[in-house]
């Protein structure tokens, strides 16, 4: 048993693969004051500023390195349907996204909330919601994956509610607060090992990810 180095400039996660074959039994869905909108045809700066809300925290990033044709390909697409959480005075606090393309299957692409909504019992709800629109017709399997960058308590949640890990995989990538697409402050609990590249003054990371962090 070795350890492997991994460079000052790369992070390194590892991603777990959970699954469901069967609609859970029907449980009362847990009270909430917030609730979902749906986003029919997501622009790419609304979608990226929500997705950076809820996931810079954990280094997601995917969906920002995206140029918009790439991104408007996901988002915007029938099988895919994206809903925003919004609170009680219409504030975006969440995402939750559906992802139908292959047949048969639902993928939870992204599923969060802002940490400020953290260990309140949102959690419960958001699930709950996306579980009763994943399970519709003809769908046979749900799936979702995570990694060791997300809250600590994303594994055991997913388990709670009825999913099975399936695989395990180990994934590096850039810091994207070293590349610049996450501010050097994102995600404290995980250690920022490389220098920051000085940016111009006035010059901002880029605003235009699962899941694992990617």
């Amino acid at each position: 048993m070795g350890l492997i180095p991994v460079p000052d400039d790369q992070v390194a996660t590892i991603v777990t693969t959970l699954e469901m074959g069967r609609r859970p039994p029907l449980r009362p869905t847990p009270s909430s004051p917030l609730r979902l909108v749906r986003w029919e045809r997501p622009a790419p700066a609304h979608y990226r500023t929500l997705f950076r809300r809820v996931g810079a925290p954990w280094l997601w990033f995917s969906r920002l390195v995206m140029d918009d044709a790439t991104l408007i390909a996901i988002v915007q697409d029938p099988a895919v349907q994206i809903f925003a959480v919004v609170d009680p005075a219409g504030i975006e606090v969440g995402m939750l996204e559906l992802d139908f393309r292959t047949s048969g299957t639902c993928e939870l692409s992204y599923v969060g909330l802002v940490p400020e909504l953290a260990g309140k019992g949102h959690g419960g709800w958001l699930m709950a919601e996306a579980l009763a629109r994943a399970w519709t017709k003809g769908i046979v399997r749900v799936w979702v994956h995570t990694c060791t960058l997300d809250h600590p308590a994303a594994l055991s949640f997913y388990r709670r509610h009825g999913f099975v890990a399936v695989g395990r995989t180990v994934e590096t990538f850039a810091d994207p607060r070293v590349t610049g697409i996450l501010p050097p402050d994102a995600a404290p609990q995980i250690p920022l090992l490389a220098a920051v590249p000085t940016r111009p003054a006035g010059d901002q990371a880029t605003s235009s990810s699962a899941t694992a962090a990617t």
